[in-house]
């Protein structure tokens, strides 16, 4: 078994999916996993079958340019000096990397960019942002574990640190809730 995970088609589901066999996580042996593969099947939200459709049938072969295919889904541009197309970690997180500074960061002097104040960061910290925001809108360990496939138990270890007026605040709203339905 490989240790990583792959998009392919699912004939049950009729759609995309991505499965990802649980040795392939860092924390494999979490009992989130209980040993099973993480899947997902993938909506179909903004044309998104059509986009893998037109990247399989046109785009992919033009990145492999004549190289041999690895057999992931994503495949690097292969070019005279690098005629590998397979992604290894380092590969993929300069990519990311990269993909980021210049699609992500606003720039202020170009105009460019999607959002202020990011910062270049690799792929590993979606992990963080996904846990500290659930936690700071729901303050639920348990839910923002279910984002980032770990045990409640990690997600408050590791990102359970909030300031006191974050906990304040968070609990200011939920009375509020309250007094506003009574």
């Amino acid at each position: 078994m490989q240790k990583r995970g792959e998009i392919r088609w699912s004939e049950r589901d009729e759609g995309w999916e991505v499965f990802v066999p649980a040795v392939a996580f860092k924390n494999a042996h979490s009992s989130f996993f209980a040993g099973k593969p993480f899947r997902l099947v993938l909506p179909n939200l903004g044309g998104l079958y059509d986009h893998i459709t037109e990247y399989i049938g046109r785009h992919r072969s033009m990145l492999l340019n004549g190289a041999n295919d690895p057999g992931t889904f994503f495949v690097k541009t292969v070019k005279a000096t690098s005629r590998d197309a397979s992604y290894n970690q380092s590969t993929f997180y300069e990519a990311w990397r990269l993909v980021i500074q210049r699609y992500g960061v606003f720039n202020p002097y170009t105009g460019r960019g999607a959002i202020r104040g990011l910062l270049p960061h690799g792929p590993h910290n979606v992990r963080d942002v996904l846990a500290t925001h659930i936690l700071k809108h729901t303050g639920s360990y348990e839910q923002a574990s279910y984002a980032i496939q770990d045990t409640p138990e990690m997600v408050a270890k590791h990102y359970g640190r909030f300031l006191p007026q974050d906990k304040a605040a968070m609990a200011a709203q939920i009375l509020n809730q309250v007094w506003e339905a009574a």
